[in-house]
Parts: C-alpha cells; sequence; structure tokens
C-alpha cells in the first residue's frame, strides 16, 4: 500500500543516516502537534480546551521536546526501552502537565525505527512494508527493554491495568521480570486484551495503518484544485470513527467498559450522521461540540484513540501528506 499525494512524497526522498532520521523525527512532531490542535476533537485537550493540570501548551511543549528521541531511535541509535525512558524524561524537562504522549511514545518509537531502516535503505515508502517492519522490531524486544519500561511509570504518571502477576507499580516487579526473562513484548501480550497500545504491537500495528488510510483517502477525494480538504476536519473525523468502532481502554481503565461503549456508541451515533449526508461535517458540528463538552464535563478523555491518530498521521506524513 503506497500512499500517492499531489504534493511533495518521500519517495526517492534522498534520505540517507542522519537526513532520514531528521524528516522522520519532523513527521513524529507535527503528527503530535496536528492531532493535539485539532478540535472540536471529543474529550480531548485541544486550542480551545484544557484541564486544570494539564493544558493545550504542555502537549505542544511534550511535541518539541521529543525530536531527539526520535531522531535517535529511527537513525538506530537506541533501542525500543532506551527511547521510551528517554522520551519521558525530555518530556517531563519541557513541561509540568503530567502525562501528555505516553502511548503515543510507544507507537511512534517503533514506527520511526521501522521508517529509519526502510528511508535508510532505499529512501521509498510502502504502509505495509511499515508496519511489517515495526511489528518485526517489537518482536524482537528484550528484557532490558521491558526494565526500561517499568521504570517509566512514576516519572510519566501513567494510569495503567497491572500485567497480571507484574504490578506495574511495584519496583519490586523488576526482579522477577529480570529473574523470568520477560520481554517488552511479552508484556504486551499479557495485556492485549484490555490495552489498545498493546494490541496494536501484538497484531501489528493494523489500526494506525487503518487510521493513516482512512487521512490519506479523506485528504485525496478532491481533484478539484478549488476544494481543498480541511486537515482539521479528517483528523476530527479520523478519531470519531476509530472510537465509534473501539471502546477506549484509556476510559475503561479510568471509569469501567459499560461506559467506554457508551461513550464510542455517542461516536457511532454522529459519524452515520456524517457519513449518511457525503461527509459534510459542517451539518454536524454542533452536534460534535456538544458530545465534546459532555466528555469534557465527565472527564472522560479517549487517549488511547488520541494516540492512534498520531501515529495515523506520522504514517500519512512519512508517506508525503501535505495540506
Amino acid at each position: 500500500m503506497n500512499f500517492n499525494y499531489h504534493g511533495t512524497t518521500a519517495n526517492g526522498l534522498s534520505c540517507n543516516g542522519k537526513s532520514a532520521a531528521s524528516y522522520i523525527a519532523r513527521c513524529a512532531q507535527l503528527a503530535m502537534i496536528l492531532e493535539v490542535s485539532a478540535s472540536p476533537k471529543p474529550g480531548n485537550i485541544d486550542r480551545h480546551h484544557d484541564y486544570d493540570d494539564t493544558r493545550y501548551e504542555h502537549f505542544l511543549a511534550s511535541a518539541v521536546s521529543i525530536y531527539p528521541v526520535i531522531e535517535d531511535a529511527s537513525g538506530g541509535c537506541t533501542g525500543i526501552g532506551e527511547s521510551l525512558k528517554n522520551a519521558v524524561c525530555q518530556s517531563n524537562s519541557w513541561q509540568a502537565g503530567g502525562n501528555t504522549h505516553f502511548g503515543a511514545f510507544l507507537l511512534l518509537i517503533p514506527l520511526s525505527m521501522a521508517a529509519g531502516d526502510l528511508l535508510e535503505n532505499d529512501g521509498t515508502f510502502d504502509v505495509d512494508r511499515l508496519v511489517s517492519r515495526a511489528h518485526e522490531i517489537v518482536m524482537s524486544t528484550n528484557t532490558d527493554d521491558a526494565l526500561d519500561f517499568y521504570k517509566c511509570f512514576s516519572s510519566a504518571g501513567v494510569r495503567v491495568n497491572d500485567v497480571d502477576e507484574f504490578d506495574l507499580q511495584d519496583e519490586g516487579s523488576l526482579g522477577s521480570l529480570k529473574e523470568k526473562g520477560v520481554t517488552l513484548y511479552d508484556l504486551m501480550v499479557m495485556s492485549q486484551g484490555y490495552d489498545q497500545i498493546a494490541n496494536e504491537w501484538v497484531n501489528g500495528f493494523k489500526t494506525c495503518a487503518y487510521c493513516a488510510q482512512t487521512i490519506n483517502r479523506l485528504m485525496t477525494a478532491s481533484d478539484d484544485e478549488d476544494s481543498i480538504p480541511d486537515i482539521n476536519q479528517v483528523i476530527v473525523y479520523t478519531f470519531l470513527k476509530l472510537l465509534s468502532e473501539n471502546p477506549d481502554t484509556f476510559i475503561q481503565t479510568k471509569t469501567n467498559i459499560e461506559t467506554a461503549e457508551n461513550v464510542s456508541m455517542q461516536a457511532k451515533y454522529i459519524i452515520s450522521k456524517i457519513e449518511n449526508n457525503d461527509y459534510k461535517m459542517s451539518l454536524f458540528w454542533g452536534d460534535i461540540e456538544s458530545f465534546d463538552e459532555d466528555l469534557l464535563d465527565k472527564r472522560l478523555n479517549p487517549g488511547s484513540t488520541a494516540d492512534m491518530v498520531i501515529a495515523g498521521i506520522f504514517i500519512t506524513l512519512l508517506g508525503g501528506l501535505r495540506f
């Protein structure tokens, strides 16, 4: 699956070593910035909505901070666990809003490493090859990666379910992990039933690729040069579409499965109206805004959905999306 855009593409890009890594890092930064800036994106912080303890500017700072980490990872200088630890450290050093992008880091780092392999080798881009290579990379993680992953939790302020016998908040789990030789991929296999990010690792980043396909399809839907697709509307639609099809596990962790499923049903109701009216989102902007305000009031944040949308935007930017 290749993306063919009317504008600049990654195909044929002279990407060797540092230049390839720089390109990938900029794509990651922009993906995070575009996602948090999209509005109204129900339940999430955006350019118009903040929480008391976490603001839009915190997400921008976190996105800017990640550049050297992604550059090193895509250049083959660091592995997944070390990169994740470095990402959390950089994010925390640039903002004091707590956990902004931990789930996104878990997706962007292996995808960036895969992109580095592909672009450095032949300078071409293919989504199927990208996610396949990313899957190979995560399956090859080791116990050191798992230990680095555990060490991130207290500093990142992540809310998670415990992984079977390994309490993610208990430093004593580090010894058990090491003794049993548990890898980071093993932890994701244990978590896949109740965590969307873990499920992406185990199932080959299929939802990330699906998000990229959706964004690409909508951004290239019109051949009329006077009808330029709106990147903000495309991101909001993709977010709602994904949420309508997958109860958000971040909401589930904070509340329960029934609440997460109810939020998905509300998203599905709006998506059905949009799709039954030729994707004219402006007709239903009020419905989206009302949904947004309701989730914000209840502090129901579909954070895992946002993380996967970031990954989808990242993939399309790698493929040459310009707007």
